[in-house]
């Protein structure tokens, strides 16, 4: 029996042609992970390949074309495809924690020397509700790369998810544990450098963002020293968030962000701010004091690519039965469909209507 993993495309296409032109039920022998956790039986090995087997009441050769067809539709009427499961978090690397009690910092993708020893380490953390994490989530962290990279100053050592807990209380939020999920199979498989922290989404109670990157602070600086030099030496990292340019214009509103916060994130840690369709961010810049008093820590990042996914959107075509294709990377997609999140859920219409 043959795994998918361990088969290169063009054997693939070849089995698949053999398979049209004969005829037969099932020309190509494939084990399937089921999302349900049904597999085939190890007994079917001494099968013959000719013969016709079923997962599930289906045919092989059609949970072989499943795995090969545009994946997972967020239809009422269908259920999850029998798929390999080809964007889980790669062996070896451990899930976050759902409980403080066995919680620890992730640092596997978090570089242990600098490359560079005329950089200054930098590590970049983006809060936030991500239900869902969209691509955008992730193309900013990109955007921000390439941004640092002309500044010719930070080299960048870590990218970090911190999904904020269900105290937010905003409509929409699903639970901490599938956002952190989500996040975690968007970027474990997306991207060789971003990692996902639960600490905050952790917590009894609604953390601040001025509290969140003290604790990146004290995880990678206070109690891992920095960043090692080529040299030897501990440099420690400049951690800066990372944000779009709605959540800077709220900024200005003193009954979301504090004074002091606002100081002590901007002032302490910085900021790359993300414009986005509509949002005047250097005027904004200019005009609110505090931001304008530490606008050397703060780096504007313009989309060449405007890109306005929002994850309201995301749930309200959810909720309509329309498709999220392209939207998600498509393990969110299927944790979505096979969790039934945001279905049933209901938000204010002003909520919808100002994205």
């Amino acid at each position: 029996m043959t795994d998918i993993g361990s088969t290169n495309g063009s054997e693939i296409v070849a089995k698949l042609e053999q398979h049209v032109r004969s005829g037969s039920e099932s020309a190509v022998s494939t084990r399937v992970n089921s999302s349900s956790g049904n597999s085939t039986d190890s007994s079917a090995d001494s099968i013959s390949e000719t013969q016709a087997t079923t997962t599930n009441g289906k045919r092989k050769a059609e949970l072989d074309f499943d795995i090969l067809a545009p994946p997972y539709s967020l239809s009422a009427n269908r259920t999850p495809h029998q798929t390999a499961d080809l964007e889980e978090v790669p062996h070896g690397i451990s899930r976050q924690a759902r409980d403080l009690a066995s919680y620890a910092f992730p640092v596997h993708r978090l570089a242990e020397v600098l490359q560079d020893n005329t950089m200054q380490p930098l590590v970049i953390v983006a809060c936030g509700s991500f239900s869902p994490i969209t691509f955008l989530h992730l193309r900013m962290f990109e955007m921000a790369i390439d941004t640092i990279r002309e500044l010719n100053k930070y080299e960048v050592v870590g990218g970090y998810y911190s999904p904020v807990s269900d105290n937010y209380r905003k409509a929409g939020l699903a639970p901490a544990d599938h956002r952190v999920r989500m996040c975690e199979l968007a970027c474990e498989r997306t991207s060789s450098w971003l990692m996902v922290d639960a600490w905050e989404s952790l917590q009894p109670s609604y953390q601040r963002t001025a509290v969140v990157l003290d604790h990146f602070n004290y995880e990678i600086n206070v109690k891992r020293g920095g960043i090692k030099t080529k040299a030897g030496e501990r440099r420690p990292a400049t951690i800066m968030l990372l944000a779009g340019g709605d959540l800077i214009e709220s900024m200005g509103d003193p009954n979301v962000w504090a004074d002091e916060d606002l100081h002590h994130i901007l002032g302490r840690y910085g900021c790359l701010i993300v414009e986005r369709t509509g949002a005047d961010v250097r005027s904004f810049l200019l005009s609110h004091d505090i931001m304008y008093e530490h606008r050397h820590n703060v780096i504007v990042i313009k989309q060449l690519i405007y890109n306005d996914i929002s994850s309201t959107k995301v749930r309200l075509f959810i909720r309509r039965g329309m498709s999220v294709q392209y939207l998600l990377p498509n393990s969110v997609i299927r944790y979505i469909e096979e969790h039934g999140l945001y279905v049933g859920m209901s938000e204010p219409v002003s909520n919808v209507l100002k994205f």
